[in-house]
């Protein structure tokens, strides 16, 4: 399937039961309503499409390869910015406006259809199976050696897993159903287009992530939210491993595989947002500009 053949075909399953013309379709997916025209023609030839634009179950099964099966979370590590709230709870299940914070990623990602949602913990870990009594689906990974490395250890557990998997950092709150979707034609990662930045960042080139740096100017600030098709995910794993495995590797965090030592095996690209999509919280005063019920905290 085509790029373009994707994009119409998966705009058509995500707005099912809306009324379309070729123009509109075009202006969704950046394209003619000539090609629009096209592209619809070849949809019915092959039944992939009805007479009103609904998407067939032969017209599911070539979107197959592209449906987004899990979501991994990184959960394991102490989050010792946020002391002394972490002492006793682990940081993605802090409260922000009453709600936990991994609770955001979680709904919006079953909201988008993902049913498959992993857990890796560690820090404090029995704590996270509270949140089996609303999500009985939720599997968890253990990460024995979150307390001697970084969060490379936490991916390599999940190394199994990485094919059509979101792979994401757990204390990231989720503001927007935006930031999930229910198929991807390739590997992407969320980043905010920025003129400058202290923070990580990724360097680009015509939307293709190519290098992870901390600082930049005219580049992306990095969300740790990822997606990785099949074939880079079964890549992936296999990068990890010799990550961790070389010296000083423990203390790599697991982008880096993709991103620094391997940038050139894989093909990523940015996908666009905004900072009001979502947050990351990784101190106190962050937390208390977000909640202000977190102000009597020093």
């Amino acid at each position: 399937m085509t790029r373009k053949e994707f994009n119409l075909l998966a705009y058509l399953e995500r707005s099912s039961g809306q009324k379309h013309t070729q123009r509109s379709i075009g202006a969704a997916i950046g394209v003619s309503a000539g090609t629009v025209n096209k592209i619809l023609a070849a949809f019915h030839e092959q039944s992939w499409i009805t007479p009103t634009l609904e998407v067939t179950e032969a017209g599911l099964q070539a979107l197959e390869p592209y449906r987004v099966k899990r979501v991994i979370f990184l959960a394991a590590g102490f989050g010792s910015r946020l002391v002394p709230l972490t002492l006793n709870t682990p940081k993605p299940l802090i409260r922000v406006h009453g709600t936990r914070i991994i609770d955001t990623a979680i709904d919006r990602a079953l909201e988008a259809g993902i049913e498959e949602i992993y857990i890796v913990r560690g820090y404090l870990g029995e704590q996270f199976d509270q949140l089996l009594a609303k999500y009985p689906q939720i599997r968890f990974l253990e990460n024995p050696d979150y307390q001697e490395s970084n969060n490379i250890s936490s991916a390599l557990c999940a190394r199994h897993l990485l094919e059509n998997a979101y792979v994401m950092e757990a204390d990231l709150l989720v503001n927007s159903a935006a930031v999930f979707q229910k198929y991807h034609y390739t590997s992407n990662c969320l980043g905010v287009p920025v003129e400058r930045t202290d923070d990580w960042c990724i360097l680009s080139e015509n939307g293709v992530a190519r290098q992870l740096v901390q600082g930049g100017e005219n580049c992306h600030h990095l969300f740790c939210v990822y997606y990785w098709t099949a074939e880079e995910g079964q890549k992936l794993a296999g990068h990890l491993e010799k990550v961790y495995r070389s010296p000083g590797g423990k203390e790599r965090f697991w982008d880096m595989a993709p991103l620094v030592y391997f940038n050139k095996e894989y093909h990523i690209e940015i996908r666009e947002c905004s900072f009001s999509d979502i947050t990351e919280i990784d101190t106190l005063r962050e937390l208390q500009a977000v909640d202000p019920a977190y102000k009597m905290l020093h």
